[in-house]
């Protein structure tokens, strides 16, 4: 009996020092202290109380995590970290609801097009049974030119909350978001304009998912990172300072690229004080009937979709592990683009969305994640998107 009490204790201390050093340490130890601190639990549990190992939940007993949390504060509190950062991994459910989005953003165009004439012809595209091809691009002199005339969007209408969220926001069953946040007056008025007048990289752009790909892709010059190349040109043409960061962290584990990717992305900025625009240029999946195109000028191009996380769940609240003092600022650079893009791009962008986790954007205060398109636009389309987009941000920033 004292051999098995003793073994016991060990087992205990060495998980512990598996828990301490995932805290501490990093790399190679924090993907083993999180592998071998589950296969220890299950172990332990099943040589000395097998009675407890009942139903699993995220292969620990519901029942053991809670005893762990009361005998055991660091190792619990570990265990829902890694909980925290799998689930903010997982982008890929809510996919199928674009679909749905292009009444919602009709809506918006119908209501501001009472504002303007000779409005440009706006068009989209679902259900196309097209072949994909990929023509050859021509460089362009200049391409971020704005679309027609200024639409005037009812600012008034957008005081509402239930208004705006409808209109302007897409929020995900993991999370909620009150009048609070979404306050137009509060979303305004952060002057988000950057100072051009410092030296060195002024945005950083950069990709979770490098290895995001669309219909005709051939390589990584004709996926995500090569749209991100085409977005680096126009804004450089626009006077900003632009640092193209093309690393790779999806590669073998894109389960953990967000968890990856954060340690250099903090690194860049730590390096290059002048960032003061992080973008994290995404490509979206759907299902393999929705094609997100619209026109603009006259190109048939990608949709986008601008995205914020909230560190908040539904069930939870706050999550104290994810930690973004740049919330609110977020926000506002997301809406003040999506404002901009419903003035002088319509049915360009999809509705900001909403989810309830990190998303590496407490980096910086204007950080944002897009989505571009997905996998059923072709690489023209996607690239031909990020004309009005470097416009947008022109709009915004400068």
């Amino acid at each position: 009996m004292r051999r098995r009490l003793l073994l016991f204790l060990v087992t205990i201390d060495f998980v512990l020092v598996c828990a301490f050093a995932y805290c501490w340490g990093g790399g190679l130890v924090q993907f083993l202290g999180q592998n071998l601190s589950l296969k220890f639990y299950n172990g332990v549990l099943n040589l000395y109380v097998p009675g407890l190992l009942g139903a699993q939940e995220e292969g620990i007993p519901n029942i053991y995590r809670d005893v762990t949390a009361s005998m055991y504060p660091a190792i619990a509190q570990n265990e829902q970290q890694l909980w925290y950062e799998s689930q903010e991994e997982n982008l890929a459910y809510y996919e199928n609801q674009a679909a749905e989005e292009n009444e919602q953003a009709k809506q918006i165009i119908a209501e501001n097009e009472k504002a303007v004439t000779e409005q440009p012809v706006q068009q989209e595209s679902q259900n196309v049974d097209e072949t994909p091809t990929q023509k050859e691009s021509k460089k362009p002199e200049k391409k971020t030119e704005t679309s027609g005339k200024k639409v005037s969007v009812n600012r008034k209408k957008l005081q509402d909350f239930d208004y705006l969220r409808q209109t302007f926001y897409q929020v995900d069953n993991t999370t909620t978001i009150g009048k609070n946040q979404l306050d137009v007056d509060k979303l305004m008025k952060p002057d988000l304009k950057i100072d051009q007048s410092v030296d060195g990289p002024q945005i950083l752009i950069y990709h979770t998912h490098s290895q995001e790909r669309y219909a005709d892709s051939k390589d990584e010059k004709t996926g995500v990172v090569g749209v991100g190349d085409y977005l680096t040109e126009l804004l450089e043409e626009e006077g900003f300072q632009v640092m193209h960061h093309k690393g790779e962290y999806d590669v073998g584990d894109r389960d953990h690229a967000y968890s990856k990717a954060a340690p250099s992305i903090q690194k860049i900025i730590n390096d290059h004080p002048s960032i003061q625009v992080v973008i994290d240029l995404h490509r979206d999946g759907v299902g393999e009937n929705t094609r997100l195109v619209t026109t603009q000028n006259g190109k048939k191009m990608a949709k986008i979709m601008f995205f914020n996380g909230l560190s908040r769940t539904t069930a939870s609240g706050d999550i104290p592990y994810l930690k973004n003092p740049y919330i609110s600022d977020n926000l506002a650079f997301s809406f003040q683009m999506q404002l901009a893009a419903a003035e002088y791009y319509p049915d360009f962008t999809r509705r900001i969305y909403l989810k309830g986790y990190r998303f590496n954007m407490h980096f910086c205060p204007k950080s944002m994640l897009v989505e571009v398109g997905a996998q059923t636009n072709t690489f023209e389309e996607a690239k031909n998107a990020m004309e009005p987009l470097a416009d947008l941000f022109a709009k915004v920033l400068k």
